[in-house]
């Protein structure tokens, strides 16, 4: 359902039960799947593929060009999963040349005045509270909470079930499960409460807990951490989730408070 005060470009492809409000504009070269209801005064340009029962509020804008000085015009996507909500004023930035799309999971809340810029990847289930700022290819991973007001340097990767505190300067890699604080930002213990929510055992729990007072708690660099873990903890998935994040860190990981 279309209002007459809205532009749509006739070489879109609007699911039928789209409800579109008044004063939308949206651009050729776009998707938008069904369910999906479509706020006034949202921008929805080229490269924008919206999916399922999605709900954009008033003032956000999707697939705008990148604030990138190297894109020079290239076709990308700006990508918006299922059951996701975009509040008011949301900014998603459509990709480069770097990876060729930014990506918003599915079942995801990014709250009002967040930005997420080009070549970001936002998993599934994950919550960005206001004004919180996303840097060039950042990687949120699944379950990730976010608190408002926080800036993510670009390249970071956040890890899947952390909780990050409002107001933080990320500039390092956060990894799985952890609760991230004080500034600058640290370790601050596990998510043991997002991971019960989420109906994680106690027993898995408490090994991750084990994993990361190796890692932080120990006096103990990385590397020789990650040797002690391998040699004296049992392989897990999480185990082995943490360990993978760690090596393949390029900015590094979050220290311990100090």
């Amino acid at each position: 359902m279309k209002q007459p005060l809205a532009y749509v470009h006739p070489a879109a492809k609007i699911a039928p039960s789209v409800v579109i409000d008044p004063f939308v504009t949206i651009d050729q070269n776009v998707e938008i799947g069904e369910g999906t209801r479509i706020g006034s005064n949202v921008t929805i340009l080229e490269g924008a593929r919206i999916g399922k029962n999605c709900t954009i509020f008033p003032g956000a804008v999707i697939g705008a060009i990148p604030q990138d000085l190297k894109f020079h015009g290239e076709e990308t996507l700006a990508i918006i999963g299922d059951n996701t909500t975009l509040r008011e004023c949301v900014t998603v930035n459509r990709g480069t040349d770097a990876r060729g799309r930014t990506v918003v999971g599915s079942n995801t809340l990014i709250m009002a005045y967040c930005h997420v810029a080009h070549d970001c990847i936002v998993g599934d289930n994950v919550i960005i509270s206001n004004a919180t700022q996303l840097a060039g290819e950042v990687v949120v991973d699944n379950f990730a909470v976010i608190g408002g007001g926080s800036l993510i340097h670009q390249f970071c990767h956040i890890g899947a079930h952390v909780m990050l505190q409002g107001g933080a300067l990320v500039n390092k890699d956060i990894p799985p499960f952890v609760k991230a604080a004080r500034e600058p930002i640290s370790y601050a213990g596990i998510n043991s409460v997002g991971l019960r929510r989420r109906n994680f055992s106690s027993e898995t729990i408490r090994d991750i807990q084990e994993i990361y007072r190796y890692l932080y708690l120990s006096g103990m660099n990385i590397s020789d951490a990650i040797e002690r873990i391998e040699a004296e903890l049992p392989a897990t998935t999480e185990r082995d989730e943490i360990l993978q994040f760690v090596r393949n860190s390029k900015r590094g990981v979050i220290r311990g408070y100090i």
